[in-house]
C-alpha cells in the first residue's frame, strides 16, 4: 500500500471515526484503524462491535492498493502535530510497518494485517427498510431528545432515542422515567416502522450532521442501522425490545397553564437552586393569579432563596415541586422565548410546551415528574 494524502483531511476523517473507538476493547485488533485502499479512494473503519464508522477520503496519488490495520493511539498522535502538507503513507505488508513520510522528515509505527478486522453486519433482506431523511430533521430529532435518555442497565431500551416512523410524520421521543420529551416532524413516507437508537451511536451521528447539506440514507432491520453520509457511513446495532408506552404517562386534561418567559424562569431556577438540597435539588412553585414564587431551601447548612417572578396564569392556585437540575435541562432544550406549563394537580407530571409566533409544522412536548414537598 503506499499513498499521497493531505495531512489536515486525514486527520479530519480519523478524528471523527476515532469517536467510535472503545477504551475497554474485547479484541486487541479493535484498538487499530483499518485502512482500505481501491480505486483511489482510502475507506478508514473505526469499530467497538457494536458500533461501526467507515469514513472514506480521496487520496491524491496512489502507487498500490492495499489492506492493514493501523494503531489508533499512535497514528492520532502523530498526525496532530502537523501543518497541512502532503504525506506519502506506506505500508509493507510483509512486516505490517507503516511509513509515513513528508518534505523534511519521515516516521515509522507498527502495524497489524487487516484480515482479522471484524466483518460488517449486514442487514436482513426480508426486513431491511429504507428511507431518505433530511439531515436537519434528524439533527433537531436527535438534539431535542437525546438529553432525557436513561443510564439504566435494568431497563437498556430507555437509554436510547426511539425513533417511530409513520405515513405522515416521524417520532423522537426520550425518557428516564423522570423526565420525557416528544418530537414530532413531518415526513412523507409509505413505511410504518420504529427502532431504538443507543446513544453513543446517537451522538455521533449528531456531531458529523451538523456538516451534511443533502439528506440522509438510512437503512434498518430489526437489529441494526445504517446511516450513509457524505463522506461516512455509521453502522450500529439496535436496542432490542419494546419502548414504553409513552403516550400513557403524557396527562391530557390539564386544567391549570402557566405561559411564562423561558429565559426569565431558567435563570430564575438556576439563581435559587444554589440554595437547594444537595441530595434532592428541590424547587418549589407557588403559581398564582400572576406569580410563580420559587423557594429552596437546605436546612443542613442554614440556607434559603425566593424568587417572584411574573406569569400569565389560568387555574386555581396550586404549589408543585420539581428537581431543579431536570427543570433546568428542559428549559435549556426549549428554543422560544414563551413556554406554556400545563398542569394538574401537584401529584402528577407537569408538560412544558414552547410557544411559537407562528403556528410551527413541528410538535414539541417535554414532561417532568414532579416530587414530593415536605410539609
Amino acid at each position: 500500500m503506499k499513498f499521497v494524502v493531505s495531512s489536515t483531511a486525514l486527520l479530519n476523517v480519523l478524528q471523527t471515526s476515532s469517536k467510535v473507538v472503545s477504551n475497554k476493547n474485547t479484541l486487541p485488533i479493535l484498538d487499530n484503524f483499518l485502512f482500505d485502499l481501491k480505486e483511489g479512494v482510502l475507506k478508514i473503519t473505526a469499530s467497538d462491535l457494536e458500533t461501526t464508522l467507515i469514513g472514506s477520503l480521496k487520496v491524491d496519488n496512489m502507487e498500490e492498493e492495499g489492506l492493514i490495520a493501523v494503531p489508533v493511539k499512535l497514528m492520532l498522535d502523530s498526525l496532530k502535530e502537523f501543518s497541512e502538507q502532503p504525506l506519502t503513507i506506506e505500508a509493507n505488508e510483509s512486516t505490517w510497518e507503516i511509513q509515513v513520510s513528508w518534505k523534511t522528515g519521515k516516521l515509522t509505527i507498527p502495524g497489524t494485517s487487516g484480515l482479522s478486522y471484524p466483518n460488517l453486519p449486514e442487514l436482513n433482506p426480508e426486513s431491511r427498510r429504507e428511507l431518505d431523511a433530511d439531515a436537519d430533521m434528524l439533527l433537531t430529532g436527535i438534539n431535542k431528545t437525546i438529553f432525557a435518555t436513561a443510564d439504566d442497565e435494568l431497563r437498556p431500551v430507555m437509554n436510547g432515542v426511539y425513533i417511530n416512523i409513520e405515513s405522515q410524520s416521524i417520532t423522537f421521543v426520550a425518557t428516564d422515567a423522570h423526565k420525557l420529551v416528544k418530537y414530532v416532524s413531518p415526513i412523507e413516507t409509505e413505511i410504518a416502522a420504529s427502532f431504538i437508537l443507543p446513544k453513543k451511536p446517537a451522538n455521533l451521528l449528531r456531531s458529523m450532521l451538523g456538516k451534511e447539506d443533502e439528506s440522509i440514507r438510512m437503512e434498518f432491520d430489526d437489529k441494526n442501522v445504517t446511516f450513509r453520509l457524505k463522506s461516512h457511513t455509521l453502522i450500529c446495532r439496535l436496542i432490542e425490545g419494546n419502548y414504553p408506552n409513552y403516550n400513557a404517562v403524557i396527562p391530557s386534561n390539564n386544567p391549570n397553564h402557566v405561559r411564562v418567559d423561558r429565559v426569565e424562569l431558567l435563570n430564575g431556577i438556576r439563581r435559587v437552586a444554589v440554595c437547594s438540597n444537595q441530595s434532592t435539588n428541590l424547587i418549589k412553585m407557588d403559581i398564582e393569579s400572576s406569580t410563580i414564587n420559587l423557594t429552596a431551601q437546605d436546612l443542613d447548612f442554614s440556607v434559603s432563596a425566593q424568587e417572584s417572578l411574573a406569569c400569565e396564569y389560568e387555574g386555581e392556585a396550586i404549589s408543585i415541586g420539581f428537581k431543579s437540575t431536570f427543570l433546568v435541562e428542559i428549559l435549556a432544550n426549549i428554543d422560544t422565548q414563551n413556554v406554556v406549563l400545563e398542569l394538574a394537580d401537584s401529584t402528577r407530571a407537569g408538560v412544558f410546551k414552547p410557544i411559537y409566533d407562528e403556528a410551527p409544522a413541528t410538535d414539541t412536548l417535554m414532561l417532568l415528574m414532579p416530587m414530593m414537598i415536605n410539609a
